[in-house]
């Protein structure tokens, strides 16, 4: 019965659609199911032959990406002392902006799959890292107490106890990284690939193809959307249990601020070193793979660069800190609109999936083009880019509560509002905290995707330029600002974390 009437209200929205892009048959920029339908029949080969390639580089690039979060996850656990070089690592690798080391990895490995895979591989590791670290965290104290009764080691804990508890998380990680797989296989095209969708996506964009637009931007959703049912069916699966309570006293973190501060500075260092060693080893010429001495060097002689690259950096600021906090309070709101009223959920996932699977790269024009090239277009795409992951995490978080408190709540005839200010927001805390923290890439990443395409502004704008001209010094320093820029943001995110789990969720800080 539910299919039907998700059958029934899937004819109407297109229905509905059809006749919308009828009336305005006159909008260059509007397509309807029939105009796509018709574009995809007549191109079906091409596209068939497009659409394998892409989806086996983001799938290489999945499995890889995914794989290597949860190696640095687990290793997080078992040795808490190196989260913090490893955190810092691989977030100021997953910081580097994927429209700017596109074009240098194609340099670097020539033609071929490499770049595909790579960006790929980068698009998904980080929100993997993230929510399976969040998982392998939550883990009632009497388990771990158990475990060392019985003399078992962190390793045995991880293996048997903790890689149980954050299946949940886990799949949350996956779903998001699905979509994004797609994102980084075709962002890794358009650097000079010589097949799939992205390629194909570049080559409509630049005739003005509006229908050939819009229909490689509905098969890259219904691919990426595919991906997530899949691996949100496969979770539902395996994990075939109700949370448990966890409760943990709250923890005073005055004594760890200073350690904090050190062992920042001392991963800040490390990656300096890894940036300068591994240029070395490999022998990269310096004309195109800088080192940090060389980056400092043009900064510090060329005033014109500087200030070039400051005025880039506000501009891109201005808009991406106002678009990243929509993003997030519009993912958390819809979360807890779908808690509250559970039957929205048929109509409010399947939007917020679609919109997060198709590409931003095809996205974007159409948006600031109906918005405006002011910041209003682009605080819109940069929302719309980091609500879906947030809106999956929080709705995870709230569903994790477990069930005997609710039913406590309820026993005293608690209303559904008060439940879930007092124990579903809560114990979404830790799951928001994470999406918070995979969402500031993801704005940098949209914003500089905006700007390179559609507004000619900021740093998108400047590594547009530089990497045409093979201006390297430049390519480099605009690296290295957004890079700063969300590592800034994101010590602002980690530091309201440790504040506010101490209190509510401790077991997750460490």
């Amino acid at each position: 019965m539910s299919i039907c009437k998700g059958g029934i209200a899937a004819l109407v929205l297109l229905g509905l659609w059809e006749m919308a892009a009828q009336v305005f048959a006159d909008n260059l920029l509007f397509v309807g199911p029939v105009g796509i339908i018709s574009h995809i029949w007549a191109n079906l080969g091409l596209l068939g032959r497009a659409t394998s390639t892409t989806t086996q580089n983001a799938a290489l690039g999945f499995i890889w990406g995914n794989l290597a979060a949860g190696i640095m996850a687990s290793v997080v656990i078992v040795f808490p002392r190196a989260e913090r070089v490893i955190s810092s690592a691989a977030l100021v690798i997953f910081c580097l902006p994927l429209v700017a080391t596109g074009p240098i990895l194609r340099v670097i490995s020539g033609p071929g799959d490499v770049p595909q895979i790579a960006l790929a591989a980068l698009a998904v590791y980080y929100t993997t890292f993230l929510a399976l670290r969040v998982g392998l965290r939550a883990m009632p104290a009497n388990w771990s107490d158990l475990m060392s009764v019985y003399g078992r080691g962190a390793i045995t804990s991880l293996v048997t106890i903790r890689a149980r508890a954050s299946l949940p998380y886990l799949f949350v990680g996956l779903q998001i990284a699905a979509p994004a797989a797609f994102l980084g296989a075709m962002i890794g095209e358009f650097t000079g690939a010589e097949r799939g969708l992205g390629v194909l996506t570049l080559r409509a964009m630049r005739s003005l193809d509006v229908e050939a637009t819009w229909s490689l931007a509905i098969i890259s959703a219904a691919m990426a959307m595919l991906l997530y049912a899949l691996v949100g069916r496969l979770g539902r699966w395996l994990v075939g249990y109700a949370p448990d309570i966890i409760l943990s006293p709250p923890r005073s973190m005055g004594h760890k601020r200073w350690r904090g501060i050190i062992e920042t500075l001392g991963a800040a260092v490390l990656l300096i070193l890894f940036w300068q060693i591994t240029m070395d080893l490999a022998d990269l010429n310096r004309f195109f793979a800088k080192r940090p001495a060389d980056v400092l060097s043009y900064l510090r002689s060329d005033a014109d660069a500087r200030a070039t690259l400051l005025s880039a950096l506000a501009q891109t600021t201005a808009a991406t800190i106002p678009g990243y906090i929509a993003g997030l309070v519009l993912g958390a709101a819809l979360a807890m609109a779908v808690i509250l009223l559970p039957k929205a959920s048929g109509v409010v996932l399947p939007v917020a999936v679609a919109l997060r699977a198709i590409p931003i790269i095809t996205t974007a024009p159409l948006i600031v083009l109906a918005l405006g090239r002011g910041a209003v277009g682009t605080i819109a795409v940069i929302a719309i880019m980091i609500f879906f992951p947030t809106f999956v995490a929080c709705l995870q978080g709230l569903r994790q509560t477990p069930r005997q408190v609710t039913d406590l709540f309820r026993s005293y005839g608690t209303g559904p509002i008060t439940v879930l200010c007092l124990a579903q927001i809560p114990t979404m805390l830790p799951a928001f905290f994470a999406a918070a923290k995979m969402a500031v890439p993801a704005a940098i990443l949209a914003v500089t995707t905006t700007e390179w395409l559609v507004t000619g502004k900021g740093i998108g704008l400047l590594v547009a330029l530089t990497s045409t001209t093979s201006n390297y010094n430049m390519l480099w320093s605009c690296i290295l600002a957004t890079t700063l820029l969300a590592v800034g943001m994101y010590a602002v995110v980690v530091w309201l974390e440790r504040v506010i789990l101490s209190k509510y969720a401790s077991e997750q800080v460490i």
